[in-house]
C-alpha cells in the first residue's frame, strides 16, 4: 500500500468517532420539545443520515474534495439547527414559559449538542482538515497545541490528533470554560472557543437563575 493509501485510510479510520458523534447529536435533537426544534424533530437526524451515505460513497470513488467541502456543510446544517433551538429556549427561560422539567432537559440537550458540534469545527478546520492532516503524517503545526506536540519526536512518534483529541478540548470549553491543557494558536480558533464557552455559560447560568427563581 502506498503512503497516499495509507494517509487516505488512516483519514477514513478517524472519521469513525466523528460520524458517531455527529449522528448521536442528531439523534438527540429529537428529544427537544417541538416548540423549541426547527420543523419535524426528525428532519436533522434524516438530513445527518443522507449525508453521511453520500459521503460514504463520494469516499468509495475517492471524490475526498467534494467529501470534504459535503462535511463542513453538513456540519453547518446541525449549527444552525442548534442556534435556532438555542434562541428558542433563551426566549421561553425569559418569558418563563417552559416548564422546570423541560427547560432543564433542552437545557442539556443542546448544551451535548454544543460540546459536539463544537468538536466538529475544531476537527474539520485544523490545519487543513482529517485528510490533510493524514497525509501530512506527522502533525507538528496546527490552530491547537497539543501536549503531544511538545514532546520529542522520538518520544511521539507520527502522531496526528484525531477526532476524540478536539472533542476532549470541547468539552473542556465547555465545562472548565477553557481548553485546559490544549493552547489555542490561531485567530479564527481563539473566537470558536470563545463562542462556545459563552454559550456554555449562557446556557448553566440561565438554568441556574430560572432554578432560582422557581425555589
Amino acid at each position: 500500500m502506498s503512503s497516499s493509501s495509507s494517509s487516505v485510510a488512516i483519514a477514513i479510520e478517524s472519521a469513525g468517532p466523528a460520524v458517531c458523534a455527529a449522528m448521536s447529536a442528531a439523534a438527540l435533537y429529537t428529544l427537544l420539545p417541538p416548540a423549541l426544534a426547527l420543523g419535524p424533530r426528525w428532519v436533522l437526524p434524516v438530513i445527518m443520515a443522507i449525508t453521511l451515505c453520500v459521503l460514504l460513497v463520494l469516499r468509495a470513488r475517492r471524490q475526498y474534495a467534494v467529501a470534504h467541502y459535503l462535511g463542513h456543510a453538513s456540519t453547518a446544517i446541525m449549527t444552525g439547527f442548534i442556534a435556532f433551538s438555542l434562541v428558542l429556549l433563551v426566549c421561553g427561560i425569559v418569558k418563563g414559559s417552559l416548564p422546570a422539567i423541560i427547560m432543564l432537559r433542552s437545557s442539556g440537550v443542546l448544551w451535548l449538542m454544543n460540546v459536539v458540534v463544537f468538536a466538529l469545527w475544531y476537527w474539520r478546520l485544523d490545519a487543513g482538515g482529517p485528510m490533510a492532516r493524514a497525509r501530512r503524517g506527522n502533525h507538528d503545526t496546527g490552530c491547537f497545541l497539543f501536549p503531544q506536540m511538545m514532546l520529542r519526536q522520538s518520544d511521539r512518534g507520527a502522531w496526528n490528533p484525531h477526532f476524540i483529541d478536539y472533542l476532549f478540548v470541547a468539552f473542556n470549553t465547555s465545562t472548565a470554560f477553557s481548553p485546559t491543557d490544549t493552547a489555542i494558536l490561531s485567530r479564527w480558533a481563539k473566537v470558536l472557543v470563545m463562542l462556545q464557552s459563552i454559550i456554555s455559560l449562557g446556557l448553566v447560568a440561565l438554568v441556574i437563575s430560572r432554578g432560582i427563581n422557581i425555589i
